[in-house]
């Protein structure tokens, strides 16, 4: 029987980490689905969902504590089943610019959770202006709408808010 699982590691960025982490579950007769890896500051980290037969599963599992000591990170699994599709909800995208001060996403965050929609896939980003040094701020979500809201209304509300926090911003339906 197939299992999935997701696992998240994190360790000081260096040369090979992804070969070697790669090689510990192709070894171990387990395949990568899904990734997403990225450097930040000067850590590595990466989310991945993985599947293998349920022994392989549950051995890689044992086995966590001296793969984390053989690769030199913090390693975190669970098993997990695979999501309910929902076809009552409309994907969209939001982008979001403005100078960077703390508390962007969370403002944001909460706008779209007081409306009972899923954020289904957030990125965002700090660097300087091009001109200026000003640090700039850009974020880019996917949100799950359920398909009884007004898609127009949201979006008004939304760039009202965005508009409030000085924000420029977009929320675009996207295909499924």
């Amino acid at each position: 029987m197939s299992e999935q699982l997701v696992m998240t590691a994190l360790g000081q960025d260096r040369p090979g980490i992804v070969d070697a982490l790669s090689k510990a579950l192709a070894s171990r007769r387990l395949n990568i689905e899904d990734s997403r890896m990225s450097v930040l500051g000067g850590e590595f980290a990466v989310m991945l969902l993985i599947r293998g037969e349920s022994a392989a599963v549950d051995a890689f599992l044992a086995d966590l504590p001296a793969l984390e000591e053989q690769l030199g990170m913090r390693l975190l699994a669970r098993t997990t089943t695979p999501p309910s599709e929902r076809t009552d909800l409309v994907p969209c995208r939001v982008d979001a610019v403005a100078m960077d001060h703390p508390g962007i996403v969370h403002e944001l965050a909460r706008f779209f959770s007081q409306r009972e929609i899923n954020i289904v896939e957030l990125e965002t980003e700090s660097q300087p202006a091009a001109h200026t040094g000003t640090p700039m701020f850009s974020m880019r979500m996917v949100i799950g709408v359920p398909a009884d809201q007004s898609i127009a209304r949201l979006r008004d509300a939304f760039l009202a808010h965005c508009d409030d926090l000085n924000l420029d911003a977009t929320l675009t339906v996207i295909g499924r």
